[in-house]
């Protein structure tokens, strides 16, 4: 399976211009033969949580997701975006939605981790696991930026029987060892693929890292970005996570209710 990610700067607030971009790159994606677009987290909207907050008109929110299914739809291409949601007890969150290439939602997922005094001032966490869907083949799963940086996280996914981790993420310059190092390992320690898109460029004063990554089941680079914006391309095999899987069976072997004793 073809995966494509976008990596580029969104405009604080400018829907329609982040729209564009996620609809200029689903057509460029989808005339390559990708499966998916994998968008970085909050990108329709841009990533300034007290902005985003302060400024959003909750209204907006249908509209706008039916937008992003419409990219889809048009360019026949599964899409992964990140917008905020609004529960029922009208609590802010940060969610992932996949979209199949009829634009229609097959997962979504809410931040569990939220990062910094910014995100935890405008978003109330989320809880679910995450949660895995056949996705053209592949059992295809999500978690949000800084939840791949908690093992806990990303083995709930695979345990769940994840072959797949989608990654919108929003990580900031001078982190370089999470998708460098630590999203590999989690790769590898998981034996799924992840895909770890990012923002590039500076938004709201914050000066993005850029560097999405495809890591594969073994923990290799498959892809990686630069800080420019980019589109990048990664063919993810889908007998690999089994094929790991069988030569050393770390999920099989897992001893959580010894683990559960241990933090007790």
């Amino acid at each position: 399976m073809l995966l494509a990610l976008l990596q580029a700067n969104a405009a604080v607030l400018d829907l329609d211009a982040n729209c564009a971009m996620v609809e200029a790159a689903a057509r460029d994606a989808a005339a390559a033969g990708a499966a998916v677009l994998v968008t970085p987290e909050l990108f329709p909207v841009g990533y300034a949580p007290r902005r985003v907050r302060s400024g959003l008109d909750p209204a907006a929110l249908p509209a706008l997701r039916r937008r992003l299914a419409g990219i889809a739809r048009r360019h026949g291409i599964g899409l992964v975006y990140s917008v905020p949601r609004i529960t029922a007890e009208g609590e802010w969150q940060i969610s992932a939605t996949l979209l199949d290439a009829e634009g229609a939602a097959l997962l979504e997922y809410g931040k569990v981790h939220l990062f910094g005094p910014d995100e935890r001032a405008a978003f109330a966490p989320a809880a679910e696991a995450p949660a895995v869907v056949d996705f053209q083949g592949i059992r295809t799963s999500m978690v949000i930026c800084y939840d791949v940086e908690f093992p806990e996280a990303v083995r709930a996914a695979a345990a769940g029987g994840a072959e797949l981790l989608l990654v919108p993420t929003a990580l900031a310059h001078g982190f370089d060892d999470v998708p460098r190092l630590l999203v590999r390992a989690r790769a590898l320690e998981s034996q799924l693929a992840i895909a770890y898109a990012n923002h590039c460029g500076v938004e709201d004063g914050c000066r993005f890292l850029g560097g999405s990554v495809v890591a594969g089941p073994d923990g290799k680079l498959l892809a990686e970005a630069a800080e420019e914006p980019s589109l990048l391309f990664a063919d993810v095999d889908p007998d690999a996570p089994r094929r790991e899987r069988a030569g050393v069976p770390y999920l099989a072997e897992r001893r959580p209710d010894l683990y559960r004793r241990w933090e007790a």
